[in-house]
């Protein structure tokens, strides 16, 4: 894009050469309400070395993530955080290539193996929520390692322990990597640590394609080895490598930010803990959720939504325009880097009366459908609506009935942990609960 392309919108580039990086990193909630408050629903920005565009609102979200003429590249907006270590992911590909890919991907979750994985879920979930129980620990952390563990079972099909831990540890360094600040693979760098596990990876899944093909296996990574595209033909190996990286990456930290907000948010809310319970004891009083039975969790689902709105997992989404378009009256050329909030407009009061407040009954049938379609997106939308969605509620559910259901989500009075909302929310100091046993 020729410089000074978008400089007649609306906004401002900060300081010279580094602009409002620091400033937004800092406290990237406070600086969109800045700027918006300042300069309306489109602006112009510098952060991290580019300039770029904010587009605020249901209407912006539609006009991205619906994308009717095909103007807002995924592909090209990922690309410069997570090319080196999830390249082809679903979420980096476009139009006609993600759709195929991604259709033939649906095959891993339709109702038999989604049946599969609740199995290896509540087992998992209850062995560990039993460790869990009359302790006061730092949850967050301890969500992290049974999401990944869950991950070796149910996407990979292998038991907890070293080939697990392997597994896991160059996950987590691919993760961390893509938001280091050094962009290069050089040695003692994130970066270099993030290259070195996805090799790993790609050297650990490669060889085991052909072999899980014919095994017909139940878990997620043999449904990916035997999907096929419309005209029956396999995806390679280096595609079923590709997908498998990226999604596994993409479950387990939104999870594990979903499911720590959602904990809070029920410790400071005692009186819909209460109702949380009981439907969960309702729907099975004895022992474990059945998957026939996820359905009948209504209430669970919708403080679920609701934690989403107030903490959602990927607070911002980018784009990169490849057509020129139009929003509020103003041009904006191909070539923009673009931006959309899913943080910002989930708070906006003309969508969410009282917005701060937590109130689940916000997703009540009734208010859904006479809200903007696009005014909740925490799962994307469009083309791009998070492939995995029925998978995270499954997830959500089964542990928050096997936490509610054995013991009480205690913090201390008051208790308002500072959260770092970038790239992924986290609670700064772990998350800090007790879980006191039912009598």
């Amino acid at each position: 894009m020729p410089d000074g392309g978008i400089d007649h919108l609306p906004g401002d580039y900060g300081p010279p050469i580094v602009g409002h990086t620091f400033t937004a990193l800092r406290d990237p909630r406070a600086f969109g309400r800045k700027m918006y408050a300042q300069y309306g629903p489109i602006y112009r920005t510098f952060q991290f070395g580019r300039k770029q565009v904010a587009l605020v609102g249901a209407d912006a979200n539609e006009l991205v993530l619906f994308d009717r003429s095909k103007t807002f590249s995924s592909e090209q907006g990922w690309g410069p955080v997570l090319n080196l270590l999830f390249p082809r992911g679903l979420m980096l590909m476009d139009f006609d290539h993600h759709r195929a890919d991604r259709k033939a991907l649906s095959v891993a979750f339709k109702p038999g193996p989604m049946r599969h994985y609740a199995e290896s879920l509540s087992e998992g979930i209850a062995l560990r929520v039993k460790d869990w129980t009359g302790k006061k620990f730092a949850f967050y952390p301890e969500v992290k390692k049974l999401t990944l563990d869950l991950a070796a079972t149910s996407f990979l099909g292998i038991p907890w322990g070293p080939e697990a831990d392997k597994i896991n540890t160059a996950f987590v360094d691919m993760v961390q990597a893509s938001v280091g600040a050094v962009r290069s693979p050089l040695p003692f760098t994130k970066m270099g640590r993030g290259v070195a596990g996805r090799k790993y990876l790609v050297d650990y899944f490669t060889p085991q394609v052909r072999e899980r093909r014919e095994k017909q296996g139940p878990d997620m990574f043999s449904q990916f080895c035997r999907a096929t595209h419309d005209d029956g033909s396999l995806l390679t190996e280096d595609e079923v490598v590709d997908h498998m990286n990226f999604l596994m990456m993409a479950a387990h930290d939104t999870i594990t930010s979903s499911a720590s907000s959602l904990v809070l948010l029920l410790a400071q809310n005692p009186d819909w803990q209460e109702k949380l319970r009981a439907e969960c004891l309702a729907v099975a009083p004895n022992g474990q959720l059945k998957f026939d039975d996820l359905g009948k969790l209504e209430l669970t689902e919708m403080a679920f939504k609701e934690s989403l709105r107030l903490i959602p997992p990927v607070p911002s989404t980018p784009r990169r325009a490849v057509k020129d378009f139009e929003f509020m009256g103003y041009k904006v050329p191909a070539g923009t880097a673009v931006g959309i909030s899913a943080g910002a407009v989930h708070k906006m009061e003309e969508h969410w009366p009282d917005p701060d407040k937590f109130d689940p009954m916000r997703f009540t049938p009734e208010l859904v459908r006479e809200r903007h379609k696009f005014a909740w997106v925490p799962f994307g939308g469009g083309a791009h609506m998070c492939l995995g969605l029925h998978f995270a509620y499954m997830q959500i559910k089964i542990l928050m009935h096997e936490i509610l259901t054995t013991n009480r989500i205690v913090v201390e009075e008051g208790y308002d942990p500072d959260f770092q909302f970038w790239p992924i929310p986290q609670p700064k100091d772990g998350l800090k609960v007790y879980f006191e046993p039912l009598a």
